[in-house]
């Protein structure tokens, strides 16, 4: 990515007159923007257009912009998110920041704040890109215990024994791993784990729990991890 060049901004927002003026301002200031207009959608076109930025609001239909914004941070923990949220309380922006948002601004909003954000954010990640250097502990990787996690291939060892992990552990894996020592509500273990669907039960929670206690830990009986 290079800011100097055409970046790529998805903007996610159900209000047609502001995704409408935030495309205009954005593609006369030199980027290319794709729109979205519901949370499934913004999820849709992260995953066809790669974005060098996401605009997110909060309040979204059927998916909502703090799920959508997890979802994406258990995948790629760098892609730059700016929320943009008539939801202005403290709690909200804390709530934000701590899901890994990486700047929040309110609304109404003046445009040209707005554009000296996103230009600040694209160009943080250019330098976070050119500094980066090579490491055997990344965001792909996971050590607890006995146990290793390659998140890239979907691998794990407990011990010298080989584990071949499905999407939805792979994805609570990272939700934990991302909420170290926190207690995670099954609203949010759904949410995340299989997405908007309310078909599945919450007991399939406890089954996953089950079968990652079975992977991981000494005595499943008696978990210390999980």
């Amino acid at each position: 990515m290079n800011t100097d060049s055409k970046a790529h901004v998805l903007i996610v927002e159900d209000d047609a007159h502001i995704a409408e003026g935030l495309r205009l301002s954005l593609g006369l200031n030199g980027y290319s923007v794709t729109v979205a207009t519901d949370g499934a959608d913004g999820l849709a076109q992260w995953k066809k257009v790669s974005p060098d930025l996401i605009v997110l609001d909060i309040m979204l239909p059927v998916i909502d912009g703090l799920t959508l914004l997890q979802s994406i941070r258990l995948e790629d923990s760098r892609l730059p998110i700016l929320i943009l949220s008539a939801k202005a309380a403290p709690e909200d922006v804390i709530r934000g920041l701590h899901f890994g948002v990486d700047d929040y601004l309110t609304k109404p909003f003046n445009l040209e704040e707005f554009l000296l954000r996103v230009e600040r954010l694209l160009t943080r990640a250019n330098w976070a890109n050119d500094a980066r250097v090579s490491s055997d502990e990344t965001d792909d990787h996971l050590r607890f215990g006995n146990n290793r996690v390659d998140f890239t291939t979907q691998t794990a060892w407990h011990g010298e024994q080989k584990i071949e992990l499905t999407d939805q552990e792979t994805k609570l894996l990272k939700l934990f791993a991302a909420n170290p020592n926190k207690v995670l509500a099954r609203s949010v273990l759904l949410e995340v784990g299989w997405g908007y669907t309310r078909t599945v039960s919450s007991r399939t929670i406890d089954n996953f729990m089950v079968r990652l206690r079975r992977y991981f830990e000494e005595n499943p009986k008696k978990p210390i991890h999980f």
